[in-house]
């Protein structure tokens, strides 16, 4: 059996060791009872505060059920399971042709590098859906790819050929594909021209502050103003203007270096960049992944990529005016005044949440090519009594320049002394309430270790748990009902726990119950009527802490009273992750990513045996409305 590949967190901690740091009697937490927790606010000392899931709304039953459905039980099955009137149907899957001269996926050889560039991308993450022309449009970031399946046709589960490793690179990045509804269902438009895979290889503009800066030239560009590729794709945002915005996660396991004695800056080891690779091997074909012969190349990788799916022939541009870190989404909204707001999560343990502004005001029809390049970057500061705070990074408050801000962005939130939060993953905007959400997945080092920039990550406020192992949800609002505010009121919308063998702070908010558990929360969207979708990508072992829990899923909660509703559970070993409604509303996509990772999967039974990542459309048996 081939060995387990680790996961991107495990691995960093492996070649990034940290220091234990315990800074709360392990006692204290044990202390903390789960009912003093959800009656009020308790002071821990030093600043660190707890808060009420009731500080902005009560949990309360509605007078008229808000969700439509009932509720699905926790299982570990290989499939989709959905509530009572409600079904799926695959719509792509890794390998599957874009193009009608593409071959059919071959679970044999698994595909070659030259049937991987024609094809849907591996491992799907964040999508969206855009209308043009009267055509559908759908665009998903492909993230990386398991080696043992990608090489499941290799005895060694590994690369063992140039093109393996080529096929790889082709197997990231993002798929850009148009889709149509006929009797059968939905179903991927073959050689539509709007077609396009975005790959590690593909010409890419680096624009905004860092555009030209002397950390950014490398000997392919020594303008620091071109580079190639985009990989470790995780979630998206859209604009105002119909682009698509995709963000670049763990980039940093893709580099490594062929002289072990070369010293790496501290810089670069901050973002997690060391001398070996997640096994991909890239550097071994393509040089720039060698850190020791291009060290600047690593400073290329790490941004927002904003992508025009209405535009096949359009170079997709990195917008470095929205730092470098580990993105993991960029909900985009606008402020009272018209400027472009963008929420953005670092996801790594004891990183920081991110807001960026705009100095123009969005219009309408006028000229936007500025509004993702010239603004100011902010990290939250979470403080006392449920207030917050938004600390501009700029250099007057950090000592450096604009382009510095822009490529060594956890540098500067370091320096303004943000607060350290739990893998803040996707942020979700309200389209009815002027509120904002934050998947904080978990943080195992929570109150035991620092960041990786030495940065303390005490117990308190958002981050209430030491060794966070289940994760929570916590939700701003805004001042004066304007997320161009820099400041706001904020408290948990919910822990995540286990009720039913855990007790305190672990057992979870009093909305989580022995019916809708969870852990790891991840993904989050709104729908029309301002119910929130949450997502996970958690332990899926259904035994002790997690006993109950069973495969990943995707659960729906009302803002309004606290009530959470599991409506789906994914197959085994799959991470439940992206999602979009077709225009009418009546399709549900939703991306079941990496099935089969840690355990045996065959999803999605299509007779190939092997487990594929991929997009399902999942709509009602009656035709109506889904969210």
């Amino acid at each position: 059996m081939n060995e387990e590949q680790p996961s991107f967190d495990d691995f960093d901690e492996i070649h990034s060791v940290r220091p234990e740091d315990c800074d709360f009697d392990e006692v204290l937490e044990q202390a903390l009872s789960r009912r003093g927790f959800l009656k009020g606010t308790i002071t821990l000392g030093a600043g660190a505060f707890l808060t009420s899931t009731s500080g902005l709304s009560s949990i309360a039953q509605a007078a008229e059920d808000p969700f439509g459905f009932d509720p699905v039980e926790a299982n570990s099955l290989d499939s989709v399971t959905l509530p009572p009137g409600y079904q799926w149907q695959s719509l792509v899957h890794w390998g599957d042709p874009l193009w009608s001269d593409g071959p059919e996926f071959d679970p044999m050889t698994r595909g070659t590098a030259d049937s991987q560039a024609r094809a849907f991308g591996d491992n799907n993450d964040g999508m969206a859906i855009f209308t043009h022309e009267g055509r559908t449009i759908l665009v998903a970031n492909n993230e990386y790819s398991n080696l043992n399946q990608l090489y499941g046709n290799r005895a060694s589960g590994r690369a063992e050929t140039t093109d393996d490793i080529a096929k790889a690179k082709a197997a990231h990045g993002v798929s850009v594909f148009e889709i149509q509804q006929n009797d059968n269902g939905w179903q991927v438009v073959k050689d539509s021209p709007f077609n396009r895979r975005i790959t590690s290889d593909s010409e890419m503009d680096l624009t905004g502050p860092a555009a030209g800066h002397d950390l950014l030239k490398t000997a392919d560009d020594p303008t620091g103003t071109k580079s190639l590729g985009t990989w470790n794709n995780c979630g998206q945002g859209e604009t105002p203007w119909g682009t698509y915005l995709t963000c670049e996660e763990n980039f940093n396991g893709y580099y490594s270096s062929s002289d072990p004695d070369v010293e790496i800056a501290p810089e670069l080891t901050r973002y997690g960049i060391s001398f070996v690779d997640w096994g991909y091997g890239w550097a071994k074909v393509d040089e720039r992944f060698d850190i020791s012969k291009h060290p600047n190349e690593a400073n290329r990788s790490g941004y927002v990529v904003e992508i025009d799916p209405k535009d096949p022939n359009s170079t997709p541009k990195k917008r470095t005016a929205l730092g470098r870190f580990k993105h993991e989404n960029a909900e985009v909204v606008l402020s009272k005044s018209g400027r472009i707001i963008v929420y953005m999560g670092d996801d790594e343990r004891g990183e920081f949440l991110y807001r960026y502004v705009s100095d123009k005001t969005y219009i309408q029809g006028d000229d936007h090519s500025d509004l993702l390049n010239k603004g100011t970057l902010y990290a939250a500061r979470f403080i006392k009594h449920q207030i917050g705070e938004w600390l501009a990074l700029t250099p007057e408050t950090t000592g450096m320049t604009r382009a510095e801000i822009s490529i060594h962005t956890r540098l500067a939130a370091s320096k303004v002394k943000a607060t350290t939060m739990d893998r803040p993953e996707w942020v979700a905007v309200n389209p009815n309430k002027t509120e904002a959400y934050c998947a904080l997945t978990n943080n195992k080092n929570r109150g035991r270790k620092p960041n990786r920039g030495g940065d303390d990550t005490p117990v308190g406020g958002p981050n209430p748990r030491r060794k966070n192992l289940y994760g929570q949800i916590v939700r701003w609002v805004p001042h004066n009902n304007d997320h161009g505010s820099d400041r706001f009121d904020w408290d948990l919308f919910a822990m995540a726990g286990n009720p039913t063998n855990q007790e305190g702070l672990y057992a979870g908010s009093d909305n989580i119950t022995s019916d809708n558990m969870f852990n790891s929360p991840d993904g989050l969207a709104f729908d029309r009527s301002g119910r929130l979708w949450i997502q996970t990508d958690g332990k899926t072992s259904n035994e002790g802490r997690f006993e109950g829990m069973g495969n990943n899923q995707m659960l729906v909660g009302d803002p309004q009273t606290g009530e959470i509703r599991r409506f789906m559970v994914g197959p085994n070993g799959a991470e439940i992750t992206g999602l979009c409604w077709s225009p009418d509303q009546r399709t549900l996509f939703v991306g079941i990513q990496h099935p089969g990772e840690k355990s045996a999967s065959t999803f999605p039974q299509d007779g190939t045996g092997v487990p594929r990542s991929g997009i399902i459309a999942v709509t009602r048996e009656d035709g109506g409305l889904v969210g």
